[in-house]
């Protein structure tokens, strides 16, 4: 059976406004890309905060990473593979971005896991100056309507219809995106592929004029504000999904238990906590072939991300029901 949809109003004439914008949108005009970081007089600087929010498994991850030009949040197929705040910093020409990458908001399940999730989505779109609202090009349905109706009224929306790559009727485009007009009163209409080059450096060109004019916050080169603790557990968290695919329930997490430098060296020990004894069967695999194959490329991962050696350890423990205790939910380092 097919999903239900939110029923589209009809498409009202469009305004000179958002027909130019539409010409944007669809090509016809484009902000051009901002230069890489150099010497910058700090008169001229901006900066500000873009939170990236839409349903799960839209691509908000892989466009963040994207945007940040270096992996900073985890991606997998497996929906609600984002469980924090996660922010990465790009600074181009004279802008500082510092985005916010967040849970898709959930609406199917209201365990505490969820419920801190949610709570994290909300907190990250309170108090920014931009919001990247991640849709797919040419598709909107109840989940997004959900999120979207979350939104605050006062901080500008762009309406960022990604996985443009999948869409084999451009044609199409310029009425749906009439009709987007009719659910918000969006600021830009982006439609685009998070894996194109091209796009990324348009999206800054846009984003740019929404930042305000300060200081820059963080240095130019910086990419993160996450310590390599968070990232290593992240790491090991995108493998343990990406190998057990949809065998393993989403609740499954990681648990860092020692993270040690020694020059360029990192030791780690991490627990993978799962929620009963097949799920711990499930990660180990035989003769803990499956275990093994996720630690081996989440430390080849880290080497690169690091450019040091490192040596990981990985452990798998059973706590029975932690994802609808409020308490061990927090302890396991969700807010």
């Amino acid at each position: 059976m097919a999903k239900p949809t939110a029923p589209a109003p009809a498409p009202a004439a469009a305004s000179p406004e958002l027909e130019s914008m539409l010409a944007r949108a669809l090509g016809k005009e484009g902000a051009a890309p901002a230069a890489e970081p150099a010497a910058v007089d700090p008169a001229t600087q901006r900066c500000g905060y873009v939170a990236i929010v839409g349903k799960p498994n839209v691509g908000k991850s892989t466009l963040l990473n994207a945007l940040v030009g270096q992996k900073v949040s985890i991606t997998s197929r497996k929906a609600q593979t984002t469980r924090h705040r996660i922010t990465g910093i790009r600074t181009v020409g004279a802008a500082q971005f510092i985005f916010v990458d967040t849970p898709g908001f959930q609406t199917r399940h209201g365990n505490a896991l969820n419920r801190s999730l949610n709570k994290t989505v909300l907190g990250a779109v309170a108090d920014v100056d931009l919001i990247l609202f991640v849709v797919e090009a040419g598709r909107f349905n109840l989940a997004d309507a959900k999120v979207l109706s979350l939104l605050p009224p006062d901080v500008p929306v762009i309406l960022l219809a990604n996985k443009l790559d999948q869409v084999h009727r451009r044609g199409e485009l310029a009425p749906w995106l009439r009709s987007m007009q009719e659910r918000h009163a969006f600021a830009e209409y982006v439609p685009m592929s998070a894996k194109a080059a091209k796009d990324i450096e348009r999206l800054f060109g846009i984003c740019e004029k929404f930042l305000p004019q300060q200081p820059w916050i963080h240095d130019a080169e910086d990419l993160t504000d996450r310590s390599e603790r968070f990232m290593a557990a992240e790491m090991v968290r995108e493998k343990l999904f990406r190998l057990t695919g949809d065998e393993l329930p989403y609740t499954s997490t990681v648990v860092i238990d020692r993270f040690e430098e020694e020059g360029n060296l990192r030791r780690i020990a991490a627990t993978i906590v799962v929620e009963r004894d097949g799920h711990k069967g499930m990660v180990i695999g035989d003769k803990g072939e499956k275990l093994k194959r996720i630690g081996t490329e989440a430390r080849v991962e880290l080497e690169k991300l690091w450019g040091g050696k490192v040596f990981l350890e990985l452990w798998v423990k059973v706590r029975s029901g932690w994802a609808d205790d409020d308490a061990r939910v927090r302890s396991f380092g969700y807010e």
